[in-house]
C-alpha cells in the first residue's frame, strides 16, 4: 500500500474514532450525568460530569484537528492519545475498585487502552514513511512529526 493510501485510511479510522468522545461529549455537556442513569439531584455529580465532557469535546476535536496533515501531527496526537490512554488507565482503577461499569463504558475502555494505542503506533508509521519519500520537500514536511 501507498504512503498516500495508508494516509488517507489512518485519517478515515481517526475521523470515525472521534465521532465517539464527540456525540458523547456533547451528550454529557447537554444532558449531564443522568443520561448515563445517574440521579440528577446530585448537583456536584452533575456539574463535575459535564465539565469532563467539556474536556472530553474539546480532546476529540483536538484530534479531529490533526486529520488534515496528520503525517506531520505526531507531537500533538501523541500527547491527545496519551491523555486518552491514563483516562483509560483510571477507568481500568475503577473497574477494579467497583467492578465492571454499563457496556458502554466497557466499550470506552476498549478503545481507551486499545484502539487509541494502536492509532497512535499507526501514525508514526505514517510520518516514519513519509518522511522516507524522495519527494518529500524537506525539513519543513516533518515539522510536528
Amino acid at each position: 500500500m501507498s504512503p498516500s493510501a495508508e494516509r488517507h485510511l489512518l485519517q478515515a479510522a481517526v475521523a470515525l474514532t472521534v465521532l465517539v468522545p464527540i456525540f458523547a461529549a456533547g451528550t454529557g455537556i447537554l444532558l449531564g450525568a443522568q443520561w448515563l442513569g445517574a440521579d440528577p439531584a446530585r448537583v456536584d455529580l452533575d456539574s463535575h460530569f459535564r465539565y469532563l465532557s467539556g474536556i472530553f469535546l474539546m480532546l476529540g476535536l483536538g484530534f479531529a484537528s490533526c486529520i488534515p496533515r496528520i503525517e506531520t501531527m505526531g507531537p500533538r496526537f501523541r500527547l491527545l492519545g496519551a491523555m486518552v490512554v491514563a483516562g483509560g488507565l483510571a477507568r481500568a482503577l475503577s473497574l477494579v475498585d467497583l467492578g465492571p461499569p454499563s457496556a458502554a463504558h466497557l466499550a470506552g475502555l476498549g478503545i481507551e487502552l486499545g484502539v487509541v494505542p494502536l492509532l497512535l503506533l499507526w501514525q508514526a508509521r505514517v510520518a516514519r514513511r513519509y518522511r522516507a519519500m524522495p519527494s518529500s520537500p524537506g525539513p519543513a514536511s516533518t515539522l510536528g512529526t
